[in-house]
């Protein structure tokens, strides 16, 4: 009668890789480092880190990759900390638009911080492997800001409907106090819906592989690996994320209707023009921004991959 292998306490195994009593050694990496696992109560094997995929396959483009999206990340870097230690030293640009701005510059940095120097590490190393615990922090802090970036966006949009439309009301609206209220909201409302969706991927085990097909932590990727995930927790946070795009976007939509209202009844050609040029750069970023989350995330064939996806776990 075969037994199964026993490993004793000085018998370590290969390295980065658990061994379970009465289980085989399993590799379901696939990329170039190895997942350990382990084996749940049912006789499932349980994934305890995953492998990042990203760009496995390309490794001959690890270095020009690397060259680029470290200038890539640098300029960005350098030209958020520019807006914001102008705005800071500037004490005419002590006003809530600018505040604002600053808030901008300074998730925009952070956001780029949550993702980018890890996969410039991965680039350089042969490991591309994360815990589950640093995934579902990247995960929390990825959706967060991404979340309080549409919120503020909003806020900006809000902003700029009293400037144009309450003009000699807007100091008394805007106030330093009542601005702080709406920043701190933003955030929290952001981060609350990042705990929301994060709790709900990471509250059952992982045991469909290790390989997350991205170079980060992101929703669908590491949703598919999960083992009890039932199509209709993945569609509330489908819709939980469309939700938050779609008010956020239709708030901003609703403040520059009344704003366009308003700048087209201003009898000043030179007051219409100065109305529309302080709102531009804000309608470019939320163009750019919402654009980009509506092609990756809301087009229709991502619907379609997360039932597909979620109908073969039930």
């Amino acid at each position: 009668m075969n037994t199964a292998p026993t490993v004793d306490a000085q018998d370590s195994g290969p390295a980065g890789v658990e061994w379970t009593a009465g289980a085989e050694l399993r590799d379901t990496a696939g990329a170039t480092s190895t997942a350990p696992e382990k084996l749940w109560g049912n006789g499932t094997w349980l994934v305890t880190e995953f492998v990042l995929v990203g760009f496995s396959n390309l490794p001959h483009l690890r270095t020009t990759l690397f060259t680029l999206f470290l200038l890539t990340y640098l300029v960005t870097l350098s030209g958020n900390v520019t807006i914001i230690t102008i705005i800071h030293v500037d004490r005419t640009l002590h006003t809530p638009m600018y505040r604002f701005l600053a808030v901008l510059s300074l998730s925009e940095t952070c956001y780029t911080l949550v993702t980018i120097p890890n996969m410039l590490a991965h680039l350089l190393m042969e490991s591309q492997a994360i815990s589950i615990p640093a995934c579902r922090a990247q995960m929390f802090f990825f959706l967060g800001l991404g979340c309080s970036h549409c919120f503020l966006l909003t806020l900006m949009g809000y902003d700029r409907y009293v400037a144009i439309c309450h003009p000699l009301r807007y100091s008394m609206i805007m106030r330093p106090t009542v601005c702080l209220c709406l920043g701190a909201l933003v955030f929290c409302s952001g981060f609350s819906v990042a705990s929301i969706e994060t709790c709900m991927i990471f509250s059952s085990p992982f045991c469909r592989g290790a390989r997350v097909e991205h170079f980060f932590c992101d929703i669908a990727p590491v949703l598919k690996l999960s083992c009890t995930q039932g199509a209709r927790k993945a569609l509330g946070i489908f819709f939980l994320s469309v939700l938050v795009v779609l008010v956020s976007f239709l708030l901003i939509l609703l403040s520059y209707t009344f704003i366009v209202a308003t700048i087209v009844k201003m009898p000043s050609a030179t007051g219409r023009h100065k109305a529309f040029s302080t709102c531009a750069a804000h309608l470019t970023v939320v163009i750019v921004h919402f654009g980009c989350a509506a092609i990756i995330y809301l087009h229709p064939d991502s619907l379609t991959l997360w039932c597909t996806r979620c109908a073969t776990k039930r």
